[in-house]
Order: structure tokens, then sequence, then C-alpha cells
């Protein structure tokens, strides 16, 4: 069965990061995805091989000259039979190129225009340059994500780029084309990484209301690293494992397979004053053993354990092994596709492509006659590799 987005076509216009990641959820999703690459980017031949990118996987790649009155003409045919396009220029490009929300809108007044920046459409840091490390300290988030007395700890760029960023940009395209389904209407949607990695701290924003969380303490909370039930232990093979035993029930389990059970020091979970004395007596137990011995232990209980894999530990663990977590595509381990569904299951459609791979392919496919690929080509306005 083809996936719950199969039928809409999206154009993504060639980009980094967030940007790739939003297109690869929407093409594992079974949207019909085409990147559009920059002319320049086509160096020859498409090379034998796959490109190694996992998040360029599932559409196929046009390379088109955006600074040639020939190939905007082109993009804007293109737009006028797509879905949705998403873009990750700063703020005014696509305007400049002949390119922006209006003139789209115009040929297609059902297209959702997807944009992506670091800072939004508006206001002061709109026209700066940034990268993720920048977006999640200004909304708050960096601040929180280290040990206590230690600096901030840039987590990946996971909250910023691909959390705040590719995963709102996916979201908010498909809650604009449902919306379009109805109303006929098309918009743009404006998704910035540090609105996004924002409302990603939203329960702590909650508890911070309520006094459960104190911004001015980072790594002294509940679950930053400050509580000895919610931490990571080396083991005695300097591998670790992750506990997160917060309920009482599930701390209970904790202390009776760690030995710790009675012990009258561990009577009073929730002492925040006890907590750093309890973390050195828990790593001391945890030094004792090696990761698998604490596994043979603890895994399938209830203590909320699991050890803290690599990646390519991850691709062999015996769960993700029998849920097909990871998949190998043309030779590279990667994420399948997620969520799952019961019917319209997603999936990989392909390898990543190279740059132009398949110019004159996509523009036979929607709906250009040969004669104007042949002048479209011969024009250098786009280019096939």
């Amino acid at each position: 069965m083809p996936g719950p987005l199969s039928g809409y076509r999206i154009i993504e216009l060639a980009g980094i990061g967030p940007g790739p990641f939003a297109a690869m959820m929407l093409a594992d999703m079974g949207a019909e995805v085409i990147r559009v690459e920059r002319a320049a980017a086509v160096r020859g031949p498409a090379p034998d091989t796959p490109n190694f990118d996992v998040l360029l996987r599932g559409r196929r790649n046009i390379a088109i000259d955006l600074k040639h009155p020939d190939g905007v003409a082109t993009l804007l045919d293109l737009a006028a039979s797509a879905d949705a396009l998403i873009e990750g220029f700063r703020p005014g490009v696509m305007e400049r190129l002949g390119l922006g929300p209006e003139e789209c809108l115009r040929r297609n007044p059902r297209l959702v225009f997807g944009r992506m920046t670091g800072w939004g459409q508006s206001g002061p840091y709109a026209n700066s340059a940034g990268h993720d490390i920048n977006y999640i300290s200004l909304a708050g988030a960096l601040a929180h994500f280290g040990r206590d007395g230690q600096a901030p700890v840039p987590p990946l760029n996971m909250v910023g780029d691909f959390g705040g960023g590719g995963m709102f940009l996916a979201f908010g395209v498909v809650c604009a084309l449902l919306e379009a389904q109805r109303s006929g209407n098309g918009q743009v949607v404006d998704a910035a990484m540090v609105d996004g990695a924002a409302t990603l701290m939203s329960m702590f924003w909650a508890f911070k209301t309520i006094g459960l969380f104190d911004e001015n303490r980072r790594g002294a909370n509940l679950l930053d690293t400050g509580a000895h039930f919610y931490e990571v232990y080396r083991c005695a093979d300097g591998t670790y494992v992750s506990v997160g035993s917060i309920e009482p029930q599930f701390y209970a389990e904790l202390l009776r397979l760690t030995g710790l059970e009675g012990d009258s020091e561990f009577s009073q979970q929730m002492d925040k004053s006890a907590w750093p004395r309890l973390k050195l007596r828990l790593a001391e137990r945890f030094a004792t053993k090696t990761r698998d011995e604490w596994c043979s232990l603890m895994e399938g209980t209830d203590v909320c354990f699991a050890p803290v894999l690599t990646m390519s530990e991850a691709a062999q663990h015996p769960h993700n092994v029998e849920r097909g977590t990871f998949v190998e595509i043309a030779g590279t381990t990667q994420p399948a596709p997620a969520p799952r569904y019961s019917r319209t299951p997603g999936e990989i459609g392909s390898a990543p492509a190279h740059p132009g791979q398949h110019t004159a392919e996509i523009l036979r496919d929607w709906g250009f006659d040969a004669a104007r690929i042949d002048a479209l080509l011969a024009s250098h306005a786009v280019v096939a590799a």
C-alpha cells in the first residue's frame, strides 16, 4: 500500500539540515518530492554509486539555474502543479529571485509555501546568519542542557535543526495541506527553529511555573541529571547504562536490583539535598558490573532501564532488529521511516540521488513537452547529470 501522503506533489529547494530532513519525512510517508538543486551543483554525469547523504533519500533530483529567466519560469510551472513547496533561504531571497509566495500563489492559489529559517521571517535577528546552537540558545533551551556547575552542552544539532526545525516544517506543511483541502486556498508556513525549540520546552515552562524546575540550576533538576534515579552510569567495562526510575514502584525496582533495597539512605527519594550523595553511591554500585551484566539483570523489568548504545550498537540490538527500526539502503544503514501505520506504511522509495540526476525525467513527468525540455537543456536553464 502507498504511504499516507501518496498523491501529494512537493517541491524542495535544496538546502542543508532541517529542510532536507522535512523533505525526507514527507517522502518517507509517500509524497512525491522532487529536490531542486543549483545548476552549479552538477559537475558531470551522475556517479554509478548512490549519494551518501541519508537525508536526501526517497526523491528525484532536478538541477535548475534560478538566476536564468527560463529557470525561474520552469520552477513556477512546476509550482503550478505542486501541492507544496519548501525552501530554506534567508528572508527575501525567494522574493528577489521572483519566486516568492506572491508569485507562486498567483500561479497556484492552493499551494502551501513552507519556509524554513532559524530566526523566522521577521524580528531583529531575521536576516542574521546562525546555526542550531544559536537558535536553541535564544529559545531558552540550551541553557538547561548540561551538568551541575559546568557549561551548557549542545545536544548535537537535534533540538534546533531537526526537532524544532525540520519536524515543525513537516508538521506545518501537512497541517496546511489538510486545511487547503477544505478551503481551496494555500498559505505560507513560517517555520523557525527558534520557535520550534521554544515549543519543545513547553513542559519545562509548566514545571517552572509550579516550582518543579529551577531555571538557574542546570543539572540539579529532576530530568536534567540532577536526580540519582534519572541518570546515566558508567559500568565496569567503561560503557554506560541509563535509568529513569521516577515513579515509586520503578524506584523500588531500581533499589531491589542494585541490592540497595532497605538501605535507609535511599528511603527519601525526592529529597534533593540527598541526591548528590545517592548518585555517588549508585555510581559505585553500577561500576561493579559490566553493561551486559546489568542488561541481564534489568532488561525487561520495570526499572526504566536501557543500555546506552552507539549508533552501530543500536542497529544491532534485538529490540530494534525485531521492529525493523533500522534498514540498509544501497549499503548504508539508516533509520527506517517513522511513525508506523497499520494500513498505509511509509517506505524509502529510493537511495539518495545526485544533483541533476533526474532533470529530464522530472520535467517530462510533470507535463513539459520534449521540445521545451530540449530548449531548457540547451540554454542551461536546467542541467542534467
